[in-house]
Parts: structure tokens; C-alpha cells; sequence
């Protein structure tokens, strides 16, 4: 049954935006997606974050198998909602819950591989902006480039959650990039080394769109990265099980 066109000049800015879900990418009808969300790249680790550390989390999206799940934090209500890889799917999913779900706050739970030949696998990493080669900021024809950077507030409260309980964390740049490091043509030489040496900690793909995104929206946004990989020495943390991520998980869930 096709949905009953609303005619939207009569409705509030809020209302405007809530008649227009579900959307084609997210199936969660309005109001049932809390106003902080977890955000990581899979999918299944927002199914394992709901199933061990939400209560009462009930499915409320799946389109394209991208899961997403609303329940409770220690009686706050809270969304974990998978964003994809690369910033273009980080930049739809998170645009949506920003724009049209009334969403506040997006804490990216993620993953990345690591520059700097001091860093411990399995260290958080807290994204105080990003660089990119992406073209993602192009759409705001801006007279230069663009940098996004965190929400401090959360940020402060990340870095002072970490070092209460002993979690080894550092903060800095992150290189958003549209390739995987490893599968570049251009090799590391070109592909990420230049960006180690202009003091980048790690290389995600999906932290500059959601800044950018929160930037744009007048949202917040804070990605919290584990480093799994180490392009310095090939070394790889095993995150199959997830339980290698979740000093990463109980910072982000602390900021709610």
C-alpha cells in the first residue's frame, strides 16, 4: 500500500522531517530510535552490543541487513544502528538518523589500523578531526577544504572514562580514507605513510562523513576507533568474537 502523501508546509520543521520515514534505507517508524545511537561499521557487532549490554533492545530496522536496535542503558534509552564501510554509507545512514530521526548524538564504535609504531592493538583511538581523500565535502561548495572535528564534550568525557578505568587511549587525526590501505594500488608508500608522517594516528573510512554530516546538521558526533591492525608491523588483533571491542563499547555507552 502506497504511503498517504502528507502535505508538510503545515507541519513544524520536527514534524516535517518525521513524516518522512521510514525511509528507503531505514525501516524504524518515528520516535523509535533514541536520541543517542551507537554507530558501528557492522552490522552484527550492533546486534552483539543490543544482545549483551542493552536491555529490553528490540529490532527496529534491518533494510539491506543493515541491523539497528533501540533498548536501555542503565534506564537511559539508547539506538545501536550499523553504518557500513566507507563514508559514503557511513554518510547516508548517518544523515538519516540525524535529519529525519531526530538523533542528537552518533558515537562511531569502529575499527582501524593503526600508524604510529608506539600504538598498542586493541588501544582506543578518539577522533579529534579527520583528513581525507575523499570528495565528501564537495556538496557544501566550500572555498577551501573542509576539517570536521569532534563534539569536546564528548570527547572529555571518552578521555576521562578511559583513564579512570585504565584503558589505554589516544587522541588525534584520523585519515578517513575511500580505499583500504591494503588494497591500494598506490602502495604504503603513497597510500598511507604520508599521512603517518603528518602525525595521523590511524586510517578508518567512515569518521570524516559523520563529522561532516554532524557539522552540517548542528548535531554531535564522536568516532571511537580500536586499533585492530598495526600498518607499521602487520601485527592484527583478533576481533572475531567482538570481545576484543568492548573496552571501546563501555567508553561510548559512559557518554550517554
Amino acid at each position: 500500500m502506497a504511503r498517504q502523501k502528507i502535505q508538510t508546509d503545515e507541519l513544524t520543521p520536527e514534524e516535517t522531517a518525521a513524516a518522512k520515514v521510514p525511509t528507503p534505507h531505514n525501516a524504524a517508524e518515528a520516535g523509535a530510535i533514541a536520541p543517542f545511537v551507537l554507530f558501528p561499521g557492522d552490522p552484527l557487532r550492533a546486534q552483539f552490543v543490543a544482545q549483551n549490554f542493552l536491555k529490553d533492545a528490540v529490532q527496529v530496522t534491518g533494510v539491506r541487513g543493515m541491523l539497528g536496535y533501540t533498548g536501555t542503558y542503565k534506564g537511559e534509552p539508547v539506538s545501536v544502528m550499523g553504518s557500513g564501510m566507507g563514508g559514503p554509507s557511513a554518510g547516508l545512514y548517518s544523515y538519516e538518523l540525524f535529519a529525519f530521526y531526530g538523533v542528537e548524538h552518533i558515537v562511531r564504535i569502529g575499527t582501524a589500523g593503526g600508524f604510529q609504531p608506539w600504538q598498542n592493538l586493541g588501544d582506543l583511538i578518539f577522533a579529534m578531526t579527520a583528513c581525507t581523500d575523499s570528495n565528501y565535502a564537495y556538496q557544501y561548495q566550500l572555498p577551501g577544504t573542509f576539517s570536521p572535528s569532534a563534539d569536546f564534550t564528548l570527547l572529555k568525557k571518552a578521555a576521562k572514562y578511559a583513564k579512570k578505568n585504565g584503558i589505554g587511549y589516544a587522541a588525534g587525526s584520523l585519515f578517513s580514507s575511500d580505499m583500504y590501505s591494503e588494497y591500494n594500488a598506490l602502495g604504503p608508500e603513497k597510500a598511507w605513510k604520508p599521512w603517518a608522517r603528518m602525525g595521523c594516528l590511524a586510517q578508518d573510512m567512515e569518521t570524516y562523513a559523520l563529522y561532516c554530516n554532524a557539522a552540517y546538521l548542528n548535531k554531535s558526533a564522536l568516532s571511537i576507533v580500536t586499533n585492530v591492525a598495526s600498518c607499521v608491523t602487520g601485527e592484527v588483533l583478533d576481533t572475531s568474537c567482538f570481545t576484543a571491542l568492548e573496552p571501546m563499547i563501555k567508553t561510548a555507552l559512559s557518554l550517554l
